[in-house]
């Protein structure tokens, strides 16, 4: 049996993407639902990260830790080798998730009342967060073409125009799986120079690659002269989110020094014990288990994308990265609290209604087919029954 085709029990584990769902769907009972919408593989996590866990395990104090120069030779060699992207160690900050990361660069960079800008339809958190700190929030909605999306820069910049302090860039983006191309990125680092705004990248997807090579935006031509901040973090590639570990990194000494002291003001620089380990081992010995994760998620993306393109007014691609499909479901004339019922209720599967990421997202749905391919074939057979 492949490591990623055995099937686990997640429920009754504090899995949010198990134990959540009548919270999350507000349904009394969802025991017979499977649920493919949280991004959230059930996959185990790499031997080597169980194997480092172990061994730490057996040393009974846990105590006050540090990153060591091990961890930080992991996390370079790794975006070196993985990626050509050489990181000094002395760019990177510690955090405790892309999300909190991207909390402390809004709180740092931007004051109340500030507009915060992105294209949608984007990951939740990027409007949620700022809101929830008193920014205003702008979107300019990217250009979709029979599901594929792109940037218009004309209306980008517009959008530039009305005062942004602030631009978050999905890279590769969540929730459509498009990986940008080098003079996309670039156009839009000149973008942020001529408005002097500041470009916070979310790049927790950058390993996940089906189709196409990703380029760390710090690697564009321009972008040391631009108020840049590249988030990333090896949690959802080796589906360790539960483990808190992110990095930021900024090649502009005035933006690190802003940050060291945000977090220094929040006592929350380090990670812990735990985040620290994992990290370093699969930073250090991941790579053979990616390679075959990916082999495995783009097999469940080819059945999934031919079976539900057999539907009538169905219409989904393969990603260029994640491990999310974006389904078009537009031809088939059903309201999105239609198909959300239809879902729940008859077909017994969850995913994610395409409104959570914007208005630019009514009419699609995000599955998350990072699971054995056996749920897969279940949660596609779903889908189906929800449809006749």
């Amino acid at each position: 049996m492949s490591f990623f085709s055995e099937i686990y029990n997640r429920r009754n584990s504090n899995s949010l993407k198990w134990d959540k769902m009548c919270e999350i769907y507000n349904l009394e009972d969802t025991t017979n639902i499977l649920p493919m919408w949280v991004a959230d593989m059930d996959f185990p996590a790499p031997p080597a990260v169980v194997d480092a866990l172990s061994t730490r395990l057996k040393h009974p104090i846990f105590g006050y830790t540090f990153p060591d120069d091990e961890l930080k030779h992991a996390i370079i060699s790794w975006y070196k080798e993985r990626h050509n992207w050489a990181i000094d160690p002395s760019t990177l900050i510690f955090h405790q998730g892309v999300v909190p990361a991207i909390a402390t660069i809004v709180e740092t960079f931007t004051k109340e009342g500030d507009k915060i800008g992105m294209s949608t339809p984007v990951y939740p958190p990027f409007f949620n967060v700022p809101k929830a700190q008193a920014r205003e929030i702008v979107t300019c909605d990217l250009e979709e073409v029979n599901g594929s999306y792109m940037f218009n820069f004309d209306t980008l910049e517009d959008m530039f125009k009305t005062g942004i302090k602030l631009y978050i860039l999905c890279n590769p983006h969540n929730p459509a799986g498009i990986v940008w191309r080098r003079e996309e990125l670039e156009k839009l680092v000149q973008l942020c120079i001529q408005y002097d705004v500041y470009l916070l990248s979310d790049e927790i997807h950058a390993d996940i690659l089906i189709n196409k090579k990703y380029t760390p935006l710090l690697t564009v031509a321009g972008a040391e002269n631009a108020k840049v901040i590249s988030c990333i973090a090896p949690t959802k590639t080796f589906n360790i989110a539960g483990i808190h570990a992110a990095m930021t990194v900024t090649t502009s000494k005035e933006l690190l020094n802003a940050l060291t002291l945000n977090g220094l003001a929040h006592g929350s620089l380090d990670l812990n014990t735990f985040a620290c380990t994992a990290v370093t081992a699969v930073y250090s010995e991941g790579a053979e288990w990616l390679d075959a994760l990916l082999t495995y998620l783009k097999k469940n993306m080819e059945f999934v994308a031919n079976e539900l393109n057999s539907l009538e007014g169905i219409n989904v691609k393969i990603p260029d990265a994640t491990y999310l499909m974006w389904i078009d479901y537009r031809g088939t004339g059903l309201t999105e609290k239609d198909i959300m019922e239809r879902l729940l209720t008859k077909g017994q599967v969850a995913l994610d209604p395409g409104t959570k990421y914007g208005e630019a997202g009514k009419g699609f749905l995000r599955m998350n087919v990072a699971c054995p391919f056996d749920l897969v074939q279940d949660g596609v057979e779903r889908f189906k029954q929800s449809l006749q």
